[in-house]
């Protein structure tokens, strides 16, 4: 039990600051869609992935975690989606806390905060923020859905909030 507990908190801290990109699957009609590919006179191309986690001091007596997970597409996006017509851009969905229990338990490690999103693009200079309130409120399952629309190129990302924090930063490639 203890070298199996020993295991599983070696691999939390390894890969705590890894990204996984995952690959898109292939749909040749209609706009684009998150998760889906095309391959006409767009390509549809996407790169999803997790970043590390953001802490905070939320409300400056509420310690705060937040997770966030992004889709970076060349578009333009369908509708209904997190932002119709987008092309070039970063979707960002963003929670709050963990519940330890499941989706229906109590959330911990959740504070009533602003999330803020800075981007840098690499290749053309462009630089930007984007932000959005997440209520102490919202459950760990629920996502809030901020869009950065960095145009193509690599693009670095730092996930902060607007109180004291532990920032994660990512670099993601936007076809």
């Amino acid at each position: 039990m203890n070298s199996t507990l020993r295991y599983l908190t070696a691999a939390t801290f390894l890969t705590a600051g890894m990204a996984f990109a995952a690959p898109a699957n292939a749909n040749p009609d209609g706009p684009c869609q998150l998760a889906t590919s095309n391959v006409g006179p767009r390509t549809c191309v996407q790169t999803s992935m997790y970043t590390s986690p953001t802490f905070t001091m939320g409300d400056g007596v509420c310690l705060g975690m937040l997770t966030t997970g992004l889709s970076a597409f060349d578009g333009p996006l369908m509708d209904p989606s997190v932002a119709p017509g987008a092309t070039h851009s970063i979707a960002l969905r963003i929670g709050q806390g963990y519940s330890p229990i499941g989706d229906w338990g109590p959330t911990l490690l959740a504070c009533n905060i602003t999330a803020v999103v800075d981007w840098h693009n690499l290749d053309t200079g462009q630089s930007g923020t984007v932000s959005g309130f997440i209520p102490a409120s919202q459950p760990a399952s629920s996502r809030t859905n901020l869009v950065a629309h960095t145009g193509p190129g690599r693009v670095q990302l730092t996930i902060g909030t607007d109180r004291r924090n532990i920032p994660a930063v990512a670099e993601v490639f936007v076809p």
